[in-house]
């Protein structure tokens, strides 16, 4: 049970500028404190490991994990966790993967300070929340599951799919990933019979599509 008079959050984006003007939103706010801040996927996951945090907002793309991935793991980890994602874009294939990685929220960054209050209020009420100017519709459709669809890559195909598209070397990949650049080079051949692409180009603008990564990283 979250204590609503003392509710602890964790910050999650690779821009600390963007991160203080949240964290200077937030605090003004008696009951909300930031109990800490990271600025990618990996990063994420282990702060909620060691803070337990009530809620994280967590910026979706960025580099080496996106958040989507960080989602799902600390989701899977930590359940009780409160989930909002912040992003620029307003595509289904970002909304879609958010919630289904776990999500409670999800805003987006030309939003309003009000709003951002709004989200985390309603989140830790175990309400989902969808940013308003965003079709609410899409929020029904959520909780529903119709719009959620299966995908045929592995949460590590994914993993290794992001680093490929944003120039990272097998050897680089393993060493991000803790994997031996063969066991990279067979994740790369899996992806590309999974997806029936096999150059670089057409595999960046798949992820890019699939909400893993994104232009403007």
């Amino acid at each position: 049970m979250i204590n609503i008079n003392e509710i602890k959050i964790v910050l999650v984006d690779d821009h600390k500028l963007l991160r203080d003007g949240l964290r200077n939103i937030i605090e003004q706010k008696s009951n909300m404190h930031i109990i800490g801040e990271a600025s990618n996927g990996r990063d994420a996951i282990k702060l909620c490991s060691k803070l337990c945090p009530d809620v994280i907002v967590i910026d979706v793309a960025m580099p080496e994990m996106n958040g989507i991935e960080a989602a799902k793991q600390i989701h899977k980890n930590q359940p009780n966790i409160k989930i909002i994602g912040l992003s620029m874009h307003s595509g289904k294939q970002f909304i879609q993967g958010m919630f289904k990685a776990g999500a409670f929220g999800y805003l987006l960054k030309d939003g309003d300070a009000d709003e951002l209050i709004t989200a985390i209020t309603a989140v830790v009420q175990n309400k989902k929340y969808l940013s308003k100017d965003i079709n609410q519709d899409f929020l029904s459709l959520l909780k529903k599951g119709e719009l959620l669809e299966n995908t045929h890559l592995s949460s590590r195909e994914k993993e290794v799919l992001q680093l490929i598209a944003e120039g990272k070397s097998s050897k680089k990949i393993g060493e991000l990933l803790f994997l031996s650049s063969k066991t990279v080079d067979v994740h790369r051949n899996n992806i590309m019979k999974k997806t029936e692409l096999y150059t670089i180009p057409e595999l960046t603008k798949y992820a890019i599509r699939k909400g893993l990564t994104s232009l403007e990283i």
